[in-house]
């Protein structure tokens, strides 16, 4: 099926993915979920595998392969079990080192770009802040020159990997004055003076390190500013398509695993004299199910299918999160409901699914900002 986007190179990917995700994660979830995070070695393992570079450029260590490979990837790692531990991984893989793969200059891809891609260190990208979710214009943490530096000065929140992380890609205004004209991004190693960071507690992705960051007169040589003084908004925006496409396809993957596990436990409970699936309700619940990731999956892979062809997607990718991500909790919500009082119960993998997912029509964009997009592009 879909043989018109999946060739044989991906189908070799998908089936080694699936057998590192059966062998090297989903035995340990249960003990990073208890820890908070995932160690290294992991990142090494997939590092040595190929995972971590899949799109990027060959000379650095990576696969140049195309959006269709990240699909795979995507929706692999989601079926581990741990969206914390599929958050951490992504965020590495196609939300932050893309940044540096496509802005970077030479010397800054020759120094950092092979050690992501090996997995000798994580990375992350530094949006995010108290009062600047969705509105990227309107973040406060600033660079401000001095020589051959800048001073960066500001925070951020709900980081992914912010605690772990080796390298950070951070976004601050260079021309406060200019609003989102006046952003640029900025390499931060993990050891840069005044840089701090605190690990949030939250009610999903148990498995992820997300923190809140502290930029305190840190000094970032010039040679860390990536890309353009002040084209950092338009770096950020471009990258937020591709990362709501992994997304959308992570949402897509949950969907189709809670609905497999679904399946399996209504056709084994017993009910008033027959199996759960027996009953109409319950049939027509997973037939509704089933429907929507159906349409999910379509809109992923249309998606996809524009950008590899080249063409303008910016609607179809907000249609496509927004639909995908309210889709999974929707989905999460009737599969535990089919669960019943198991269904609660933390030995359950739907438990620890409905809390996971609830934060996708959250991060990335979140429903009503993709709306608000779609709106602007049907010209209203």
């Amino acid at each position: 099926m879909y043989r018109d986007i999946f060739k044989e190179e991906h189908n070799i990917l998908r089936e080694s993915l699936k057998r590192f995700v059966e062998n090297e994660i989903v035995p340990h979830v249960d003990q990073w979920e208890e820890e908070g995070s995932i160690p290294k070695s992991l990142f090494k393992k997939m590092g040595e595998m190929g995972y971590l570079g899949i799109r990027h450029p060959v000379e650095y260590g990576g696969s140049g392969g195309d959006i269709f490979m990240t699909l795979v990837l995507a929706e692999e790692i989601a079926r581990c079990r741990s969206a914390g531990v599929m958050a951490a991984v992504t965020m590495h893989t196609d939300m932050a080192s893309p940044h540096l793969a496509r802005k970077g200059n030479e010397e800054q891809k020759q120094k950092y770009l092979p050690r992501i891609i090996s997995g000798e260190i994580r990375c992350g990208i530094a949006v995010t802040e108290p009062d600047a979710g969705s509105d990227v214009a309107g973040i406060k943490t600033t660079a401000r020159r001095d020589g051959d530096s800048y001073i960066l000065n500001g925070s951020k929140t709900f980081i992914t990997n912010g605690y772990n992380a080796e390298i950070l890609f951070v976004a601050a205004k260079t021309s406060p004055e200019a609003g989102h004209r006046g952003i640029s991004i900025f390499i931060v190693e993990k050891d840069t003076h005044g840089f701090s960071a605190k690990k949030l507690e939250k009610m999903g992705w148990l498995a992820s390190d997300t923190a809140e960051l502290t930029f305190e007169d840190c000094r970032i040589p010039r040679e860390n500013r990536l890309g353009d003084e002040d084209r950092g908004f338009y770096y950020i925006m471009n990258n937020f398509q591709d990362e709501r496409l992994v997304i959308s396809a992570i949402c897509v993957s949950h969907a189709q695993q809670a609905m497999d596990d679904t399946i399996a436990y209504a056709q084994a409970r017993q009910t008033f004299g027959k199996s759960l699936s027996q009953h109409q309700a319950i049939r027509h619940k997973l037939a509704d199910i089933a429907i929507q990731i159906e349409a999910g999956r379509q809109l992923v892979y249309h998606a996809a299918r524009m950008y590899a062809w080249g063409l303008d997607w910016a609607k179809e990718i907000s249609i496509c999160k927004a639909f995908c991500a309210e889709m999974i909790n929707r989905v999460a919500y009737d599969c535990l409901q089919i669960h019943g009082g198991f269904g609660y119960m933390k030995e359950y993998p739907i438990e620890r699914m409905y809390r996971d997912v609830r934060v996708w029509s959250i991060g990335g964009g979140a429903t009503e900002v993709m709306k608000n997009d779609i709106a602007k592009r049907l010209n209203i």
